[in-house]
């Protein structure tokens, strides 16, 4: 499973959607996403509701507290929101040790309301905790002591037995309302794969549910059957964190490819640089260099993995290298060129865009003091690392090679005594 945060509006978009075919009713919300391309004129034509009431705006850029930020405005007409907007939307803001420019805002009606409530759905290995409470909002957290959770394994249903201690204290009126409200958004939690459904909070309209704030996750692996569901949804970046020019580059190859290729800059200075197969290997090998003490020294998180073909691997491999040997300071670096035992993918055939790029960038390797560690085992992996030894010697670049007999963690080891030898 792969919990990637969406936005607050894309998390509305779906309840939208698909609370009525699961749940046989409208909710009524409405909801509309402010950029920076964003024409207002334009929004309005498209959704009327705006210029006939009053409006919420607040970020929507993935972090909590906002209204206790003051980053929320309430009871706005259109022209009142599209100056709130323009006086923030690129502005850097410091949330929770991180900073960043805000980009993307949520715009909703203004919702009067008495009640507030408080749900939250979490998955995990056995099945998933729900929490309620009827004591919702900004304050949650001080009225943590009024949250009551449950736990439904997986393969049970989410019956009106499991969900009586929820809404047991609920006065009679509402208590059946909030019951069937609660049970049709487990079903749609587990129908869309979401990993993570927070409403703080939700209050009651006219008598139905109304969601005012919310936060989704979703399990991204589950994309393959849910992508007509989902529709156009967006994974965005982590708050704070804004993609390199070589990063975007690797972006843009995995959105092409049916394989993954992964590529994060840790420290552009470090003197350990990875180019691993598989993303259980890829976090073994980082984990092992931080555990060892010098996760300071660690460049990047890499990995390649689903049978990438050449053509991929070279494309991918130049920007690793570039990266790895960008300005030399004429101490040593290290590159580890690993992975685990491949259960498919052809390990000669993925070797062959890697070696590729390292005789491309042969003059870069020089100059950087690289010395190469690679450790493989799968397919064709003896033809592979046969391959690697003689690329070696025909470069003049040290290159030490090593099958599954060699471990993971130890290649990391080696590693690290490369570069620590020569300080």
């Amino acid at each position: 499973m792969a919990r990637k945060k969406i936005r607050e509006y894309d998390s509305k978009r779906l309840l939208k959607e698909h609370f009525k075919r699961l749940g046989g009713y409208d909710l009524a919300i409405k909801s509309a996403q402010v950029t920076e391309s964003t024409d207002f004129n334009e929004l309005a034509e498209k959704e009327p509701w705006l210029n006939s009431s009053k409006l919420v705006v607040k970020p929507d850029m993935l972090f909590g507290k906002r209204g206790k930020s003051g980053l929320v405005a309430l009871n706005l007409d259109l022209s009142q929101v599209a100056t709130f907007v323009k006086e923030r939307l690129g502005k850097e803001v410091e949330m929770s040790g991180c900073k960043g420019p805000i980009t993307t805002f949520i715009v909703e009606p203004f919702i009067p309301h008495n009640e507030e409530f408080y749900l939250n759905i979490v998955s995990d290995r056995l099945g998933c905790s729900v929490s309620f409470s009827e004591c919702g909002g900004i304050d949650i957290e001080e009225n943590w002591d009024k949250v009551k959770t449950i736990f439904v394994p997986t393969g049970t249903s989410f019956t009106s037995e499991i969900c009586a201690p929820l809404v047991a204290t609920l006065p009679l009126e509402i208590k059946g309302v909030i019951e069937d409200f609660l049970k049709v958004v487990y079903t749609l939690f587990q129908d869309l794969d979401f990993t993570f459904l927070e409403m703080n909070p939700f209050a009651l309209v006219e008598g139905k549910p109304y969601p005012l704030d919310m936060r989704g996750e979703l399990d991204d692996t589950a994309a393959f059957k849910n992508f007509k569901k989902w529709g156009n949804i967006e994974f965005p970046l982590p708050f704070g964190r804004v993609m390199s020019a070589t990063e975007s580059f690797i972006h843009g190859l995995d959105e092409k490819t049916s394989a993954s290729l992964k590529f994060t800059v840790l420290n552009p200075k470090g003197r350990i640089w990875t180019m691993v197969a598989g993303g259980g290997a890829s976090v073994i090998y980082a984990d092992t260099v931080g555990d060892l003490g010098y996760a300071s020294e660690l460049g990047n998180y890499a990995e390649y993995s689903g049978a990438p073909n050449e053509e991929e691997v070279l494309q991918y491999a130049r920007v690793v290298i570039d990266c790895a040997t960008a300005n030399p300071d004429g101490r040593k670096r290290a590159l580890v060129i690993g992975g685990g035992i491949a259960n498919f993918t052809d390990v000669a055939a993925t070797f062959s865009g890697i070696i590729r790029a390292l005789k491309e960038k042969e003059s870069k390797l020089k100059a950087a003091r690289m010395q190469i560690f690679v450790r493989r085992g799968g397919p064709n992996y003896q033809k592979g690392l046969a391959k690697m030894r003689s690329l070696g010697e025909e470069i003049g670049i040290p290159i030490e090679v090593y099958g599954p007999e060699a471990t993971m963690t130890g290649i990391c080891k080696q590693a690290i005594e490369c570069i620590t030898a020569a300080a």
